[in-house]
C-alpha cells in the first residue's frame, strides 16, 4: 500500500526526531534538532511540515517532539543508573530546567518517577 506525501513526511518527522534524541543520549551529537533543521533534512519549507504534521497527526511538532522526548526521559529513568543531571545534560537542558520540563509534562520531579517506578517493579 502506497503512503501518501503528508504521511512520508510525518514518518521522516518522527524518524528524524527520534534518531536525533538517540545521537544526544549517545553522544554522537550535542545539537537538538529544531523545525527549520528538520524541515532543511527533508528538503520542505518549516511552515509546510509544521502544517503537515498538524494536519496529519492532530499534534504539532512541538507536541510530537516534547512526547517523544518525555518518553526517552522516563525509560532513562527506569532503566539506567544515569543521574538526573547527566539525563539533563544529555538532552542540552540544565538540571533545574530539566526538572521543571519533566514535571511540567508528567505532574511529578524526575526523582519521584524514578523512585515510584523502581519501587512498582521490585
Amino acid at each position: 500500500m502506497k503512503t501518501s506525501r503528508p504521511e512520508e513526511i510525518v514518518a521522516q518527522f518522527n524518524q528524524l526526531i527520534q534518531n536525533n534524541l538517540n545521537e544526544l543520549i549517545s553522544g554522537v551529537t550535542d545539537e537538538y534538532l529544531d523545525i527549520h533543521k528538520i524541515a532543511d533534512k527533508i528538503h520542505i519549507n518549516a511552515t509546510h511540515l509544521s502544517n503537515t504534521v498538524k494536519e496529519t497527526t492532530g499534534k504539532s511538532p512541538c507536541d510530537i517532539c516534547n512526547e517523544k522526548t518525555i518518553d526517552l526521559i522516563k525509560e532513562l529513568l527506569a532503566t539506567t543508573d544515569l543521574s538526573i543531571a547527566e539525563i539533563a545534560f544529555k538532552l542540552t537542558y540544565e538540571p533545574t530546567n530539566f526538572t521543571k520540563y519533566f514535571k511540567k509534562h508528567t505532574g511529578m520531579l524526575p526523582s519521584v518517577y524514578r523512585s515510584t517506578f523502581r519501587q512498582e517493579n521490585t
